[in-house]
């Protein structure tokens, strides 16, 4: 019997999700920053670990500066 990663207990087949080739339990698939549920296939992944795509995945690891922070989030400078 497969072992869920978050809660290290048994998954059984009624309650199991599939995802980053591990079985999870639903409740137990949820992202490392906010903790909001995912869906499996529907979330980004980094070292093994479940991140919700927006915002989450691009705040930690996209490129810095841009589109992390809503509308107005970037300061052009006055010329």
């Amino acid at each position: 019997m497969p072992k869920c990663p978050t809660c290290t207990k048994e998954v059984y087949f009624a309650e199991k999700v599939t995802s980053l080739g591990k079985d999870w339990h639903r409740g137990c698939l949820k992202c490392q920053r906010c903790q909001k549920t995912l869906t499996p296939g529907g979330h980004a992944e980094h070292d093994s670990k479940p991140y919700c795509n927006q915002p989450c995945y691009g705040i930690l690891f996209g490129p810095k500066g841009v589109n992390t922070g809503g509308a107005g989030s970037y300061a052009y400078a006055k010329k």
